[in-house]
């Protein structure tokens, strides 16, 4: 059987080792990034190749793949003037990891059907750990068939992948995830402090209460460094706010109402304006010391 040529057009904390597994597959994978350095790199530690911008990436490719930044990085480099679209073959399938919005997911769709494309928005969750471990969980939007073609591609870098329906419903999904996750860290900080404060052995309490009902991810993988005071450990605070945008922007339209999530993303502006842009979610911890956490 013929290897894939794909491409893969963003080489940030989840791209890169993203674009790794699929060239450790014996895929042929052909990279961009905005940041040339970042690509030449890639290319060397991979055998792979660098293209110049989103099409040249993209040519002769069966597979598409972008992690980028937002919706206009999005739009840019999948229908730009460089964009993947002008020049993937009839058949092709563009994947998208980015978390955007489900309108530019729809929008996207519906210009790659008109140019006989496929389009999945197939946004991510678990974290940098989970891109460089290849167990990330995928949550997909768009046509059953690309879905069906794509899926044995995408488990490279996967541990599960789950198409949720038509084109937008997998980033609708990811925002379900982390309107999902404000909550539960906001517990779980209020948690830690509170240990803290009332003189408990904090790691004590937290190896205990993870075994039990107030299990969660964020308390098994991040009570520790927490309560070290240490913030630097995947999905950065100003990600964490660009997403929950997208969460208010939609909820506004289905009219759905998110009183807890907009508390946090407050919570999380105060942190940006103290120097914690670059702190991981867990973050909202520091808000809530009233003793030294060390």
């Amino acid at each position: 059987m013929a290897k894939h040529k794909v491409a893969f057009i963003g080489l940030g904390v989840m791209g890169y080792p993203m674009a790794g597994h699929l060239a450790r597959a014996g895929m042929e994978v052909r990279v961009h990034n905005r940041s040339a350095a970042k690509a030449e790199k890639w290319a060397r530690e991979h055998s792979g190749a660098r293209a110049e911008t989103p099409a040249a990436a993209a040519a002769d490719a069966d597979f598409v793949f972008s992690c980028v930044g937002n919706d206009d990085d999005l739009r840019a480099v999948a229908a730009g003037d460089d964009g993947a679209f002008g020049a993937m073959k009839p058949g092709a399938v563009f994947i998208d990891h980015t978390t955007a919005s489900a309108r530019i997911a729809r929008e996207l769709a519906e210009l790659a059907a008109a140019r006989g494309l496929s389009f999945l928005d197939a946004p991510i969750s678990g974290g940098e750990s989970g891109a460089q471990e290849g167990a990330l969980t995928v949550m997909a939007g768009g046509e059953q068939a690309a879905f069906d073609r794509a899926r044995p591609a995408i488990m490279h870098f996967a541990k599960s992948v789950t198409r949720m329906g038509g084109a937008g419903a997998g980033q609708l999904t990811k925002m379900v995830n982390q309107i999902c996750i404000a909550g539960v860290v906001q517990g779980l900080s209020e948690g830690v402090a509170f240990a803290v404060n009332a003189g408990l052995d904090a790691r004590q309490v937290f190896a205990t209460l993870s075994g039990g009902a107030a299990q969660s991810w964020q308390m098994v993988n991040r009570f520790e460094t927490m309560i070290d005071n240490k913030f630097d450990f995947g999905f950065a605070v100003d990600w964490m706010r660009k997403d929950l945008g997208l969460c208010f922007d939609e909820a506004e339209r289905n009219g759905s109402d998110l009183p807890v999530g907009k508390i946090v993303d407050e919570y999380y502006a105060e942190i940006q304006a103290a120097g914690g842009r670059r702190y991981d979610t867990s973050s909202l911890v520091t808000r809530l010391r009233r003793r030294d956490l060390e």
